[in-house]
């Protein structure tokens, strides 16, 4: 079969030909019907802090997979053969607090895992190929009626992460609140229509390319903003003077985190998801009072589950398109100079 293969950190992985995967005991082989392509993958190729992870390459890049069960290993009664499915990405221990409880993107113990904390794309073989070996039959969620794979493909990352970052501030989103979305991507148009479908919050996206405002307009959001110099005050300005209740951050530079700060309502959630490398001084008035300031990883099983519900029935949809399995490099360049809206998904 084909496999976009990273044979080592800091460079292009490289398309090969390679066995196609067998299951063993509880294993899962699936025929791979979308796989997203994601900025994470860029940080592998390009700037990725060695040393940072307890795996290296070389491993099938593709985090973001959905297809049809193909093969089953012994033990596996529950599914079926051509059953559509979506892999939950995240792959830990499995017998930790947080594992036990489907939180297996936080496993507290990735070293006793049986495989490499991380999961597919990150560490073991993706889904950036014709097929992928799932190592555990509990990673995959059957797809609800009406959701092919395809659209299902991207949810279980760019829809995933962002509704774990959202739900986690649920309470602070009531009537009469405000939520900020910094960077309408891939993530970020799925922010938007998860804080449209799960909240009652006002919603500012904001964004310095004219077509991503757009898709955001179409998303749901309230307000969008080209950022510029009074940002943070116009932000405050819709939101009652008072700031923002929660801003999600899915860009993550120094500036779009100061913007974050200067924008945040006291006692309000600044929450970091993108990967840019950006910091943020702390000190005792570098946000306003009981500002909580966190990252997100991922999301868990649970989550996921309810982002396909969301998704099976038409809340919660992808702004895609797709590529060849052939065309992924191509895919990452244009995406590495700004060129795509939306989630692309590589149908091999």
């Amino acid at each position: 079969m084909r496999a976009w293969r990273l044979l080592e950190w800091k460079s292009e992985p490289v398309l090969m030909d390679i066995p196609e995967p067998e299951p063993g005991p509880g294993q899962v082989v699936i025929k791979v019907g979308g796989s997203g392509a994601c900025h994470s993958d860029l940080h592998l190729m390009r700037d990725f802090d060695i040393g940072t992870v307890p795996w290296n390459p070389a491993f099938t890049l593709g985090h973001e997979i959905a297809g049809w069960v193909h093969a089953l290993g012994d033990g596996v009664t529950d599914l079926e053969i051509g059953l559509p499915v979506a892999v939950h990405g995240a792959w830990g221990c499995g017998a930790c607090a947080r594992c036990r409880v489907g939180a297996e993107n936080y496993c507290e113990d990735p070293v006793a895992a049986p495989i490499p904390a991380g999961g597919c794309g990150l560490g073991l073989d993706g889904g950036m190929a014709d097929y992928v070996l799932v190592p555990d039959a509990r990673y995959l969620l059957p797809l609800p009626d009406g959701l092919d794979p395809v659209q299902a493909a991207p949810l279980t990352d760019a829809g995933l992460t962002p509704y774990h970052a959202v739900r986690r501030s649920w309470p602070k989103l009531q009537p009469g609140s405000t939520a900020v979305v910094i960077g309408v991507g891939g993530l970020g148009h799925l922010a938007v229509q998860i804080l449209a479908a799960t909240t009652a919050a006002r919603i500012i996206a904001v964004d310095n390319r004219a077509d991503a405002r757009a898709l955001a307009e179409k998303c749901g959001a309230d307000l969008t903003v080209d950022p510029a110099d009074d940002t943070a005050a116009q932000i405050r300005d819709v939101a009652h003077g008072r700031g923002a209740d929660v801003i999600l951050d899915f860009v993550g530079t120094t500036q779009t985190l100061a913007l974050g700060a200067q924008s945040a309502r006291s006692m309000g959630d600044l929450t970091l998801v993108g990967l840019a490398g950006g910091t943020l001084p702390l000190s005792f008035f570098a946000t306003a009072y009981e500002v909580s300031v966190q990252t997100v990883y991922w999301g868990t099983r649970p989550d996921l589950v309810e982002v396909l519900d969301l998704a099976g029935r038409g809340q919660l949809t992808a702004a895609i398109t797709t590529s060849g399995l052939d065309d992924m490099m191509d895919v990452y360049r244009r995406m590495e100079a700004g060129e795509i809206t939306g989630r692309v998904v590589i149908t091999p």
